[in-house]
């Protein structure tokens, strides 16, 4: 049967069309430019997927540059944590650059620019220069330094460059067209006075480029191809063509700006600033928390790099902007989970079960196997004895005929194990049932192969043998917000919707195989979820994070609400 070919997204097209006139296919370069201020989102891995995606594709070099012109907002740290969520998620760059390796030559084409005629020193307030642009509607007019002399220009540039004036004094403006329907084409400002110790170049810079200078000559000088942005850089490509108008050579590759829509997800806000606001104010721990959409907190939480993958290909590239529900990325950590996961067992919501006919000082080990999805992750054993915990939910004394788990009169079978009849229940001076006596069949173990071991009962129950279980601390995370939108209302902060239940701590007792699980490894608790080992976790404290649950049982809860 033939393989269908799947279908190219527009960027794709772009690129064939580029192909199909005058790129040759030696000449691709893609690049992925995080701004080292914070730490990347899911947002991010969409743009670093589309990137390194097409440098799969086309086996072209793609480029992982640091956009980093504000020493006021980045760090080293940040650069650092950038770089690990790339490697993380499966991606090898070309070449690791930063803007700041330009800063001489984009200072030098400054230099030309005023020498040109072409750029000037503003010496007006930020109040001023934003009233002297003018509006949507209506033209800016030129500012009183609009028509300073080459000389005095390069001089104060120079001045500005050393050092003497403090910051907002002056900038550098593009002289463009104060009168372009495109206000970012009303003389952009190129260069500001920042006197902040640079995280790579120190304090050698007094000035530092503004983005909309920096990128195109950055690609220019990268002999990037295609610099793909988002939507929001749009009204800039005018600009960025300016830009490399002013210095390009026919000898070399001129790059192309093209723009995707975001995906925004359901339930989360992707914007540094809130995120870092959410950290800043103790909503979360850290960016690494595994309630943050970051990279990291995904990783700490339980995803894999695969599912992420898998997502940003479902989700796509589209021209507009939507809103993907929060649920897609879910069903893909499952879809992928459920196939490298071993399964286990553990209990959340302890109820003891006393099985009264099986010996007291008796226990025996279980075969169980890890994962009926990869027979080659093996089996185990698992302890066997007279007293379990199970699920306060698996039991009820009384229910109707569509409750196929434990109640009184009637038979369960225990996951790899016996099946037993609940006999009667013991109760707290509240009317809460705090124990369970049953009776087992003998001859009914799983795998035995005897007459009894065939039996079929509709319910099967997950268990742990309390003397040989291992406590745990468990955290059940939920969504960081309880409104599918919480960015989209101008009338409300998006704090307003955190979701006060989105981290419960409880203690877990769970099977002894799980006592020596080290950091990062994945587990599905039978019939509860996926979980992994978090970085607090000590051999002492085992810490197990719920990264999702089996089935979406959010989508349950707002349809009854």
């Amino acid at each position: 049967m033939e393989e269908t070919k799947k279908s190219l997204n527009f960027i794709e097209h772009i690129v064939e069309e580029d192909l199909a006139n005058d790129y040759s296919i030696e000449k691709l370069r893609f690049r992925f430019p995080p701004e080292p201020n914070g730490y990347l989102h899911l947002g991010h891995a969409s743009s670093i997927c589309l990137n390194f995606g097409l440098g799969e594709s086309y086996d072209a070099p793609v480029n992982l540059r640091f956009d980093d012109t504000n020493p006021a907002k980045e760090e080293k740290a940040y650069v650092d944590a950038i770089k690990e969520d790339v490697k993380w998620l499966g991606y090898t760059w070309d070449k690791e650059c930063y803007a700041s390796d330009y800063f001489q030559e984009l200072y030098d084409w400054a230099v030309g620019l005023i020498k040109e005629g072409k750029a000037y020193v503003d010496s007006q307030s930020s109040e001023e220069m934003a009233i002297q642009k003018g509006t949507p509607t209506e033209p800016g007019v030129a500012g009183p330094h609009r028509n300073r002399s080459v000389e005095e220009n390069l001089n104060l540039f120079e001045r500005m460059k050393k050092g003497e004036f403090d910051e907002g004094k002056h900038v550098l403006r593009a002289k463009i067209d104060m009168a372009s329907p495109n206000m970012l084409m009303r003389d952009p400002i190129l260069y500001r006075v920042l006197h902040k110790a640079h995280h790579r170049t120190n304090t050698d810079w007094c000035i530092y480029p503004m983005y909309d200078w920096t990128h195109g000559q950055s690609d220019y000088l990268e002999q990037v191809s295609h610099s793909l942005c988002t939507l929001e850089f749009l009204p800039h490509r005018e600009l960025y063509d300016w830009c490399l108008d002013q210095l390009v050579s026919n000898d070399k590759l001129r790059p192309k700006q093209r723009e995707f829509a975001r995906r925004n997800l359901s339930h989360t806000i992707v914007s540094k600033r809130k995120l870092l606001r959410l950290v800043e104010d103790g909503v979360v721990e850290s960016w690494d928390d595994p309630r943050m959409p970051t990279i990291s907190g995904l990783r700490r939480r339980g995803y894999t790099p695969e599912s992420i993958r898998n997502f940003a290909d479902t989700v796509g590239i589209a021209k507009r902007e939507n809103l993907v529900d929060v649920s897609l990325l879910e069903f893909h950590v499952r879809e992928h989970l459920n196939k490298v996961t071993p399964r286990v067992m553990a209990v959340l919501n302890p109820l003891k079960v006393v099985i009264t006919n099986y010996p007291k000082d008796q226990e025996e080990w279980l075969d169980a196997e890890n994962s009926p999805e990869d027979v080659s992750l093996g089996s185990r054993k698992v302890p066997f004895s007279s007293e379990l915990y199970i699920e306060q939910e698996d039991f009820r004394e009384e229910a109707n005929k569509k409750f196929f788990r434990l109640k009184l009169g009637k038979e369960v079978r225990l996951k790899n194990g016996y099946i037993i009849k609940a006999e009667s229940c013991t109760k707290d001076k509240d009317g809460n049932i705090i124990e369970v006596q049953c009776t087992y069949d003998p001859k009914s173990k799983s795998g035995s192969g005897t007459e009894e071991s065939l039996r079929k009962v509709k319910g099967t129950l997950h268990w742990v043998s309390i003397k040989h279980a291992i406590e745990a601390e468990v955290r059940i995370y939920d969504r960081l917000f309880t409104d599918e939108n919480p960015d989209g209302h101008k009338d409300r902060d998006f704090m307003e919707f955190v979701n006060p239940d989105s981290l419960k701590k409880i203690t877990g007792y769970l099977e002894p195989s799980l006592k020596n699980a080290k950091v990062g490894e994945r587990f599905q608790f039978q019939r509860l979820g996926y979980f992994n080992v978090d970085l607090d976790s000590t051999i002492e404290n085992l810490v197990f994070n719920r990264t999702v649950t089996l089935r979406d049982t959010w989508a349950k809860i707002q349809q009854k609400n």
